[in-house]
């Protein structure tokens, strides 16, 4: 079953906020096996220049991925997850996140389009800060393999 392209220029508003804590960035840093002391240290990140210590990068996939399944297993989409790949990941920031950061999150389908038999999906999430300004924007593609595929 296709995807229902009318849902490009969906946009799914925050329904939560994440707080980021020091145990949260660690933990992270840990699984990457990163030993950075900017995700670690207190002191050094504030010698370089930042409020507390720093999220790895990709750190922003823990609540990229909670929007990403709310759209997915959204029925009337019609994709079928067992034939679902990621395609692509990326992130820009505006800055780097760190611990204290309650962070909120919107979804954008920039765009759906079918190719080869397959279907492809765009998600756009925007995060920002408590005071509303932004932090970051990731951007996935996901690949929903054709029944031929």
């Amino acid at each position: 079953m296709a995807l229902d392209q009318s849902f490009t220029g969906r946009v799914y508003p925050p329904t939560s906020t994440y707080e980021v804590s020091r145990e949260k960035i660690r933990e992270f840093a840990d699984a990457l096996g990163d030993t950075n002391p900017l995700y670690r240290d207190t002191e050094a990140a504030k010698a370089a220049g930042h409020p507390d210590v720093i999220a790895p990068p990709t750190f922003l996939t823990i609540i990229n991925l909670a929007s990403i399944n709310a759209i997915v297993t959204d029925p009337e989409l019609g994709l079928d997850y067992s034939r679902m790949v990621h395609g692509d990941q990326r992130f820009t920031y505006a800055r780097p996140v760190h611990a204290g950061d309650i962070l909120s999150l919107t979804t954008h389908i920039d765009k759906i389009m079918t190719r080869a038999g397959n279907d492809f999906i765009n998600l756009r999430a925007e995060i920002s800060g408590a005071d509303g300004g932004p932090i970051a924007t990731t951007y996935a593609q996901l690949v929903v393999r054709g029944e031929g595929a």
